[in-house]
């Protein structure tokens, strides 16, 4: 299945208050999901398995690192936990880097919301417009991102550029 988003990362120094303003938008909790995302070696884009107690895909993407809202071009796969895909993907492409985070998700309509404790880095939230129809409105998508930062109170200055495993990487 592919899709496009449009979203944002950004450091969080309160997800307690970032949670409450979700829940007093009416965002549907979905629950926490504890992830490991494993990128794999590609000579394009971006190869990760996720594996959760609610998210498990195996995802590509092509995304320029740039601060503010951008545009991801997706592709994602439902991966079977326990299956042998992750040790497939290791021998033929070598593990580039492994992302271990605590994520809670929540969605409202069309629009997810991260907010993340990653090993390592620290506290962040993201949000992804998603235009799962094929709309290709990416202006739409634009406008709900810059809306939900505000909503939020994301200033510029917390935006990330990068993505974890870019961080990680460092």
């Amino acid at each position: 299945m592919g899709f496009i988003n449009v979203e944002i990362k950004a450091f969080c120094s309160d997800p307690q208050k970032v949670e409450e303003l979700l829940l007093k938008a009416g965002a549907d909790y979905k629950g926490e999901d504890h992830q490991l995302d494993t990128y794999f070696n590609t000579s394009n884009g971006r190869l990760k398995l996720r594996e959760g107690n609610i998210e498990n895909a195996l995802i590509f993407y092509r995304r320029e690192n740039q601060e503010g809202p951008k545009v991801s071009n997706v592709i994602l796969y439902k991966a079977s936990p326990g299956s042998n895909l992750k040790q497939i993907l290791a021998e033929s492409s070598g593990i580039k880097v492994l992302v271990d985070k605590r994520r809670k998700i929540f969605f409202i309509g069309n629009v997810k919301f991260h907010i993340d404790q990653v090993l390592s880095l620290g506290s962040f939230m993201e949000i992804e417009a998603i235009d799962q129809k094929g709309e290709g409105n990416r202006d739409a998508l634009h406008k709900q991102c810059e809306d939900f930062m505000s909503l939020l109170g994301i200033k510029t200055a917390d935006l990330i550029s990068e993505s974890y495993s870019d961080m990680l990487s460092k």
